[in-house]
């Protein structure tokens, strides 16, 4: 190894929430981390794009590597939320059968809860499905009752995990693309668009590069198979026709067209699954928007007269295995994580924590540190904003209430944003009624040239 590289105990390479998860795990554990992400930042990949359910791991495959990682990260994102500032909205979920043969299915839903250790699932008859979800279509035919599935905010908590890796010692390097590696006297030299990096052990959590930058170490035991999801989201006065997340009974390839209310306030209607072989680009397919719009009406009748505010379209990792493909190389000091799928959002604290005991198995004792708490804005509807509190200066967007201080500190701090997604996603500007109609050249002005992809911004 020379010298011109800058060298780490560990580098995570996809600044997923999965990546953002296992950073923040290694440096609390004494590393020294680097996190590489191909995007201009955080979340540019699969991540940015999930139904936010906080899963309690119910319906997932018994005695799975998934349904483990589900349960340990479940009880670590409630153990850790509040000082993280993270929102909690408890809403509940509920599954519904429409049809005779999704009725013959419950009995099988709750036996495989009782065994993934979720106690409180219970199967419930129309009528009191009707009686907890009353604008629902009346011919629903039964249901389950999930008292501990929620949403929250699917942006904040990978920020927030990031935050907490910087606070203690790790750095995040953005708009990097790792082209190859070697590996020689007991560390990696890896090949990047930053110039070379030095660590002794590589995480491969690269999404939807995955089985790509597996092939650095050894012929991928995987393929990546993307499988496309279009969403729905609908204006915020809809919300009130639902309480709970509402869920299909789930077919052998996917869990089907969900509805849940957003921490934002908004409805959300999705996903669809459609394979696809493009990883670069999740186009919004309006047929395929047209059905799942007509699709949510067909449960909730009153939404055919809501509007919609938004459309959009994530990638999932699919592989040709049905649960996370996570294995560490101990002669090649190389980890890998992939196959997260739909679950990475609530797995990726429990994920972190395997990855951790692979290290640790293979390739040295972990210290646990005292935790620097790296709490990050709160833009969840149910609970304080910056705009109802004394001094909050400036709204520029009207739409999300967003102010100029939010913005304003989206763009500083150890990890500013790095293009208009990531600003989006720190404040919610731009993401309302209009879009940024009214309030993109306000927020540009602010910006000052500083996101590329704003008008104005540098090339």
């Amino acid at each position: 190894m020379t010298s011109a590289a800058k060298r780490f105990d560990l580098a995570v390479i996809g600044a997923g929430v999965v990546g953002c998860a296992i950073f923040r795990r290694m440096a609390l554990a004494g590393l020294k981390c680097l996190l590489i992400e191909r995007g201009p930042d955080i979340l540019s990949g699969v991540s940015k794009a999930n139904s936010a359910i906080l899963h309690t791991g119910f319906d997932a495959p018994t005695g799975s590597l998934e349904h483990a990682c589900i349960r340990a990260g479940y009880a670590e994102y409630l153990e850790i939320h509040d000082r993280l500032n993270l929102p909690l909205l408890e809403t509940g979920g509920l599954m519904v059968a429409w049809t005779p043969e999704d009725l013959s299915k419950l009995p099988a839903i709750v036996a495989r809860a009782q065994q993934n250790g979720v106690g409180d699932v219970r199967q419930i008859e129309a009528a009191d499905v009707l009686k907890r979800e009353p604008h629902l279509a009346g011919d629903a035919l039964g249901g389950v009752a999930v008292p501990g599935e929620h949403v929250i905010d699917p942006w904040s908590a990978p920020l927030a995990y990031a935050l907490q890796g910087i606070a203690h010692g790790g750095e995040v390097l953005r708009g990097t693309t790792v082209s190859g590696g070697d590996f020689g006297e007991q560390a990696w030299r890896l090949d990047t668009t930053a110039g070379p990096i030095e660590a002794r052990v590589v995480v491969n959590a690269a999404g939807l590069q995955g089985d790509i930058v597996e092939a650095i170490a050894r012929p991928s035991p995987f393929a990546i198979k993307p499988r496309k999801g279009q969403f729905v989201v609908f204006d915020k006065p809809a919300s009130r026709l639902i309480g709970a997340c509402v869920m299909p009974v789930p077919s052998e390839r996917t869990k089907g067209v969900m509805m849940a209310r957003t921490v934002f306030g908004n409805l959300l209607v999705g996903p669809t699954a459609e394979d696809q072989e493009d990883r670069q680009h999740a186009s919004v397919d309006h047929a395929a928007l047209d059905a799942l719009i007509d699709r949510g009406a067909r449960m909730l009748p009153d939404l055919a007269r809501e509007t919609v505010t938004a459309l959009y379209a994530g990638l999932r990792t699919a592989t040709q295995f049905k649960d996370y493909q996570i294995e560490a190389l101990a002669e090649r000091n190389w980890i890998s994580v992939a196959g997260i799928r739909s679950t990475g959002l609530t797995g990726s604290l429990g994920i972190a924590r395997h990855v951790a005991s692979l290290y640790a198995a293979h390739f040295g004792a972990l210290k646990e540190a005292a935790p620097i708490w790296t709490p990050v804005p709160n833009l969840a509807e149910h609970r304080p904003r910056r705009y109802g509190q004394p001094g909050y200066g400036e709204i520029v967007c009207h739409c999300e209430l967003a102010t100029k201080v939010e913005i304003e500190e989206a763009l500083s701090g150890p990890l500013p944003a790095g293009d208009i997604g990531g600003l989006k996603r720190r404040t919610r500007a731009m993401m309302g009624r209009c879009q940024g109609f009214y309030c993109s050249a306000h927020v540009a002005a602010i910006a000052g040239g500083r996101i590329a992809d704003l008008p104005g911004g540098k090339p």
